[in-house]
């Protein structure tokens, strides 16, 4: 079982750590999508750092601090319910998806951390 959260938080860290630093250098992609979901880009340097923050909380519960583990993964799951949440007000259904991705793979990370 050890393995699998392993496995499935260190996809989620590399997921989100990615994420961070494309929110960080303002990624054209990103800056497409903030203007759909009509956020402004100066939250961007904010929601990188809860992306980043959610990553290295999960790399700590990796290497010994499970409770940090757990907060990170279960923040990481209310910061992307937060994201569907924007996506559905704002009818950006077609990029629906990639949240959700992000969002599946916090709550797997999650029920593995507390198993």
């Amino acid at each position: 079982m050890f393995s699998a959260y392993v496995i499935v938080t260190v996809l989620t860290i590399a997921a989100n750590a990615w994420a961070a630093g494309a929110d960080f250098a303002k990624a054209k992609f990103v800056l497409g999508n903030a203007a759909e979901l009509d956020l402004p880009p100066s939250w961007l340097p904010l929601l990188g750092a809860l992306k980043a923050a959610g990553a290295a909380g999960l790399l700590l519960g990796i290497f010994g601090d499970r409770f940090i583990g757990i907060a990170a993964a279960f923040g990481l799951v209310l910061f992307f319910i937060g994201a569907i949440a924007a996506h559905v007000r704002a009818r950006a259904f077609s990029k629906i998806m990639f949240p959700g991705t992000f969002l599946g793979l916090a709550i797997a990370s999650l029920v593995l951390a507390i198993a």
